[in-house]
């Protein structure tokens, strides 16, 4: 008997193939079968009449590390048909640690990933982090290998470039990653530590990455200015042998991203093995501490708050804040760590300032000081449109660059929003790309790109992650003023052949062991 029978859908496979009608069997994990297979039997079925059935979901770009290890069924995810998360994005995460970095990484990632130091479980390497993944959440993982974490244990914090004997224990560290299964290298040129890193560091960490077929996944240096930064990862790429991707990929004026897209064509994919993710909107989110100078960081994150209130930071900090000029006046408070401030959350950091009367740099510190560094930003401004030609492209893949905090916080949308809005408007109203090439985007591509073998797709043998969706009606809901708001359309999802989304709603009762499961990377 079978475990689960979808029946009446009609199936996009996910290689870009045209739809077609056919149930889909599941025995197990597995895809059993795909075709006329009405009258099997099954202990559970699910009527598709009218619905779309698609290979689940893989977000490739996301800051769920530590939401992975605390929720079950990470809600804002599967609810919008996401089976796969590949984390460890910006080179920035909580392995690999020994017991000096652990506690630097949890005060640092306080606003990007929410573990308190309460919550670390011991483990140091990926393999032990993934470990503690593997059948914990209803959703399968993947890792990275983030850099800053292999720097921080051999080289430390600061602006010295590695010596011979730390460059190769980096590259072993790399090593241990990519043989416990890792699907390649991130790098996030702008955070701390790995912004003291020169290219021919990089280089040399990247050539421990590809003898494996890993992924540079890079974070590019944007102080250095767009196009420079993207050219500084092709040459990576071209001198270590990796590939590369490029994540959250942007250009901030139509000509900056005509500008862009001639560069993708004509020289990154000629290069070097190349490929990029983009979020459907325009507009980003970082944490406030993101936008303090380097100094800031040369003895570690636990350090930071004593030198905050130096002179020179502040006026360097003053001197960068000028620099964003009308994009100041755009940023509001998304998320804060403490009680204290949170009336605060939804304000402009202009006005927040201004309330205080206070110089801006004056009032961001101090708000820093008071919240030990956990304040999250959301930039407000600029025109959605500006996407629409990334999304288009042939080498595009989703990353939703997630970061999520429960209300009251004021969140990015593109936590809750991101495949409703590829799916639905960027298909039905926008018109930029049939449903089957979004759906190719959503699972096929980043499955055949990341390495995780028999993920993406819709075939006898494959894994049984899978969505059921209403192509007539699936959309994002949410806003930057109502951000938690799930997509609606969505009405199944299946993750290793076990529902997690039924009828729209989140499956909590898994029993001992959550059907997600930690992911290898299986390429050449």
């Amino acid at each position: 008997m079978l475990d689960l029978l979808i029946t009446g859908g009609t199936v996009i496979d996910g290689t870009k193939k045209p739809r077609f009608a056919a149930d889909v069997a599941i025995r197990s994990d597995r895809i059993e079968a795909v075709g006329n297979l009405g009258s099997a039997a099954a202990r559970q079925t699910i009527d598709a009449r009218g619905k779309i059935v698609a290979p689940g979901f893989i977000d490739v770009h996301n800051h769920s590390d530590g939401w992975l290890l605390k929720e079950k069924n990470f809600w804002p995810k599967t609810s919008q048909g996401f089976t796969t998360e590949v984390l460890m994005s910006d080179g920035i995460s909580y392995a690999p640690v020994d017991e000096l970095t652990w506690k630097h990484w949890h005060y640092y990632l306080r606003a990007l990933n929410g573990l308190l130091l309460s919550d670390y479980g011991g483990w140091r390497g990926l393999d032990e982090y993934l470990a503690r993944l593997d059948g914990a959440t209803a959703q399968n993982v993947a890792l990275e290998v983030p850099y800053a974490n292999v720097r921080s244990l051999y080289a430390g914090w600061g602006r010295h470039a590695p010596d011979d004997y730390q460059r190769r224990s980096i590259q072993a560290e790399i090593r241990r990653g990519m043989e416990a299964g890792a699907v390649g290298l991130s790098t996030g040129l702008d955070y701390v530590s790995q912004i003291f890193a020169g290219t021919d560091e990089i280089v040399d960490a990247c050539c421990a990455i590809a003898p494996y077929g890993g992924l540079y996944v890079t974070h590019i240096r944007y102080k250095l200015g767009l196009m420079a930064a993207l050219n500084e990862a092709v040459e990576i790429g071209r001198q270590s042998g990796a590939k590369v991707h490029i994540s959250h990929l942007k250009g901030f004026t139509k000509e900056l991203v005509d500008q862009v897209l001639d560069w993708i064509d004509h020289y990154a994919r000629k290069e070097v093995d190349f490929s990029f993710e983009v979020y459907p909107y325009q507009r980003g989110s970082t944490m406030l501490n993101f936008l303090l100078p380097y100094e800031v960081w040369e003895e570690g994150p636990l350090h930071a708050l004593s030198r905050l209130h130096l002179p020179e930071v502040k006026a360097r900090f003053r001197e960068g804040l000028k620099c964003l000029g009308d994009d100041l006046g755009r940023i509001y408070i998304a998320w804060l760590g403490s009680r204290d401030n949170q009336r605060h959350i939804g304000q402009l950091a202009v006005d927040y300032a201004a309330e205080l009367k206070l110089p801006i740099e004056e009032a961001l510190i101090n708000l820093l000081t008071e919240e030990n560094l956990a304040v999250l930003l959301v930039i407000h401004g600029q025109d959605d449109d500006l996407m629409r030609p990334m999304l288009q492209h042939d080498l595009m893949m989703l990353g939703s660059d997630g970061i999520y905090f429960p209300p009251p916080s004021r969140i990015h949308p593109r936590v809750y929003g991101s495949t409703g809005r590829i799916l639905g408007p960027a298909v039905r109203d926008w018109k930029l790309f049939s449903l089957e090439d979004a759906v190719y985007k959503l699972a096929y591509w980043p499955a055949k790109r990341f390495g995780l073998a028999d993920r993406g797709e819709i075939r006898q043998g494959a894994y049984a992650d899978l969505v059921v969706f209403d192509a007539a009606t699936v959309a994002d809901r949410a806003t930057y003023e109502e951000p938690h708001q799930t997509c609606v359309g969505i009405e199944h999802v299946v993750v290793n052949g076990r529902l997690v989304v039924e009828a729209s709603k989140p499956v909590t009762d898994f029993g001992p062991r959550a059907p997600g499961r930690g992911l290898k990377r299986q390429m050449g």
